[in-house]
């Protein structure tokens, strides 16, 4: 008797082995116009043959519809995958992990996209590039086919925004045909389950120092009769969102910079006075001290975030630390980080008996200036934060002591 249940299992094997490129389409109702998508997926392939010798499938990845969308693609020779949880790029990782092909062709099911424009991202992804991406803006947006404030605000301040954070380089972060070889997007660990998944490929590919190349790619109008599933303003904020997440450098390091730079001006300006190196009062009074104060012991906090939130990034394979990231972090062991924080603190201890001491001796008359108090109270500060950060970096680290030998680095 024949084991029908292991010839189909040879069969299906067989079949995977055959295909090296599948078309995703992530579908949510999408029954208007998938004949039309799933013809063109299939004009797509035929010229991916043609050009490249390569074998190919159509997966639709179902979102859970209910106008009959799965029937009729099987009908029409593709492939459907069900995604259980919701969301364009829960659809997109799902139907990305149960296909066959060794190369990704990624396009909407709303018939906006020409999968026929994928053709030379194939042959880019194939021919070294870990992701391709299209252009909209170099490949042409007909009229209607995207609103106005998407195309000419959202869109480039999106991906200027994504260029200037992880230096991707691409002219469209957002569109949504894309091609990215099996393996590469298996590495990325891909998770997000809205619209923001769209950053977050390019994002992570980024990080990971992934090879991108871009190819123009065109817009039409949708055959929907029905509004997208996309919200420009919550998706947009999504995505904002994500990009913030995404980057400690600009979310924590930078404004850990610029405070520290602006107090630490502040208050040496304010000693050079105070020593009579420099001539006169100064510009800055008491409020300005304490200002600077608050903006030295802010931006230190926002430093240890930033290097924590960089040694998580890279545990959870995000990222690879630079050569000068692994450096500091080689000395920066938690005793250290914890012997700099009593220093600190015990230096504010010394300053703060010196400024009650003179206050004492001149008969608890108010002093002429508060620089000595804010001085001992930014580190007496600092050395606490400092102290807390590295016991928080050593947790995040793996919990011990080397922070980084227990993560991955270039």
């Amino acid at each position: 008797m024949r084991d029908i249940g292991s010839e189909m299992l040879i069969a299906m094997r067989q079949r995977a082995q055959a295909i090296d490129v599948s078309i995703v389409m992530p579908c949510l109702d999408e029954v208007e116009s998938l004949p039309h998508c799933i013809a063109n997926a299939h004009d797509a392939l035929a010229r991916i043959k043609a050009q490249y010798g390569f074998g190919g499938e159509v997966v639709i990845a179902d979102n859970g519809s209910t106008d009959g969308s799965q029937a009729l693609a099987e009908a029409l020779g593709a492939r459907v995958v069900p995604v259980v949880p919701r969301g364009y790029g829960a659809a997109i990782i799902g139907g990305c992990e149960g296909a066959f092909g060794r190369y990704l062709l990624i396009g909407d099911a709303d018939g906006s996209y020409d999968f026929t424009d994928g053709v030379p991202m194939i042959g880019r992804v194939a021919g070294g590039a870990d992701l391709c991406m299209g252009s909209r803006f170099k490949g042409g947006v007909a009229r209607g086919a995207m609103p106005w404030k998407n195309r000419y605000i959202g869109n480039p301040a999106l991906t200027g925004i994504l260029n200037l954070f992880f230096n991707a380089k691409i002219d469209d972060a957002h569109c949504g045909l894309r091609a990215i070889r099996r393996d590469a997007l298996l590495t990325l660990g891909l998770s997000s389950c809205g619209m923001e998944f769209a950053s977050e490929m390019v994002i992570k590919a980024s990080l990971r120092r992934l090879r991108i190349a871009e190819v123009p790619a065109t817009l039409s109008i949708d055959l929907r009769n029905r509004g997208p599933h996309l919200r420009p303003w919550r998706d947009g904020w999504r995505h904002l969102r994500y990009l913030l997440i995404m980057s400690p450098t600009w979310a924590f390091g930078i404004p850990s910079a610029v405070s520290m730079t602006a107090g630490t001006i502040i208050l040496a300006v304010a000693l050079l006075h105070q020593l009579a190196i420099l001539p006169g009062t100064g510009p800055f009074g008491s409020s300005w001290l304490i200002v600077a104060g608050f903006l030295v012991t802010c931006g230190h906090g926002a430093g240890v975030m930033a290097a924590a939130m960089h040694l998580h990034s890279v545990r959870e394979g995000h990222r690879l630390l630079t050569r000068r990231v692994i450096r500091i972090f080689r000395v920066a062991r938690m005793e250290i980080l914890l012997l700099i924080g009593v220093v600190l603190i015990a230096s504010s201890l010394l300053l703060g008996g010196i400024a009650a001491w003179r206050w004492t001796a001149s008969d608890f008359a108010a002093p002429g200036s508060v620089l000595p108090i804010v001085g001992a109270a930014a580190l007496g500060a600092i050395g606490l934060q400092t102290m807390f950060g590295a016991i928080m970096l050593a947790i995040v680290g793996g919990s011990s002591g080397d922070i980084l030998p227990r993560i991955r680095h270039a």
